[in-house]
């Protein structure tokens, strides 16, 4: 007897199970272009900070801007919360382990001020930074006036999981077409992990979609909540809809991989599997200048009834510069990520992202471990 199916599963790969194949033709990797084109926004990099408070203040967003990059400034943590956030952040670090989550709830109870999102904001702009920051769906119908008006560039809507369509008993929900129109900066969008989902966020008329449920170094909303789906999958699904609706349109909508990355081989993949640019969150807080001085927390992490996310001790290993553009002082390749961009576009003779799209992929899930018996034996001693 036949037994009939419920569900049929299909496979879904992380970085680790995929490998990207070189093309026929190599070209230096100096003459490649890596901008991010976001709106009326050129960025020479195309990779983002996250709006995480280990990653992200006044000063990295800075730091960030000044190389090219962008970096979102989170206005729910503990930047708009606290006079001192430098002190409050010292007191999450030195945390011991076991009441670190009780901690971060306490931290995180407190009101959020108005005047302080004034305040972070007119900061970055006075340093002559793009300015980028970053607010849940529930607070963007408040805040976002207040945002526009203090001169930030762009605003990053932000949640476990985003869509189009919101259904609650209580209150109107967010509407994106809505938001889109009536502020003058562009909006971008995050988090999701599916086409059809991306394809209508991208309908509302966002400028940015982020890509990615529970990849992050510092998130445990996979375990705890059994959500999610691997990055390169996620990417190529969005990147279907971006495409989709960029034939439909003519707009084209870029995606950003959020979450998963740990050397400059998965940002490449990332890139090869769709996505326009990347935003990484445990690599830069190894910064010096990241404010968890060597420590990282998700977002989610303070939730007051089930909280998602962990502290993790990931080191202070280099500077901003050498992480993004070299020298690397590491061999693991958390560091010079710009050159890797440009060296594996090199030699896949892609001249710039859009064609490394085409370049191809293989399902490969002795990537990592081929050959490299002696390394696994030592990093394991």
């Amino acid at each position: 007897m036949t037994k009939p199916e419920f569900k049929q599963l299909r496979r879904a790969y992380g970085f680790d199970e995929v490998a990207i194949v070189p093309g026929d033709v190599t070209i230096n990797p100096e003459q490649t272009d890596i901008d991010l084109k976001i709106a009326d926004f050129v960025f020479p990099i195309p990779i983002v900070a996250s709006a995480m408070d280990a990653v992200t203040d006044v000063n990295f967003a800075i730091a960030m801007s000044h190389r090219g990059g962008l970096a979102v400034l989170h206005l729910e943590g503990v930047q708009t919360r606290y006079d001192n956030p430098e002190e409050v952040l010292a007191e999450i670090v030195q945390a011991p382990q076991a009441e670190v989550t009780a901690r971060l709830q306490k931290i995180y109870s407190q009101p959020i001020q108005e005047n302080l999102i004034t305040e972070r904001i007119q900061a970055i702009k006075k340093a002559g930074a793009v300015c980028a920051v970053s607010v849940t769906p529930a607070n963007t119908k408040n805040f976002a006036p207040l945002v526009v008006e203090a001169g930030a560039d762009m605003l990053f809507v932000q949640s476990t999981v985003t869509t189009a369509r919101h259904i609650s008993k209580s209150y109107k929900g967010l509407v994106f077409s809505e938001l889109c129109q009536s502020l003058p900066i562009p909006v971008v969008v995050g988090n999701c992990v599916s086409y059809r989902a991306c394809l209508e966020l991208m309908r509302t008329g966002i400028a940015g979609v982020l890509v990615g449920v529970g990849p992050g170094a510092a998130c445990t909303t996979r375990a705890v909540l059994g959500i999610g789906v691997p990055q390169v999958t996620a990417t190529i699904d969005c990147a279907a809809a971006r495409d989709q609706y960029y034939r439909e349109s003519g707009r084209y909508v870029p995606i950003i991989t959020d979450g998963g990355f740990r050397k400059g081989g998965d940002l490449c993949k990332a890139l090869v599997a769709g996505a326009d640019a990347v935003m990484l969150g445990s690599i830069f807080a190894q910064a010096k200048e990241a404010p968890g001085m060597g420590y990282h927390w998700g977002m989610a992490n303070p939730h007051p009834a089930l909280p998602r996310g962990t502290r993790i001790k990931v080191g202070s290993t280099g500077t901003l510069e050498q992480i993004l553009f070299g020298p690397a002082s590491v061999t693991d390749g958390s560091q010079n990520l710009v050159g890797a961009i440009r060296t594996a576009m090199g030699v896949c003779g892609a001249t710039t992202i859009q064609e490394m799209h085409a370049v191809e992929m293989i399902i490969a899930p002795a990537i990592v471990t081929e050959g490299k018996s002696w390394q696994i034996a030592q990093s394991g001693s």
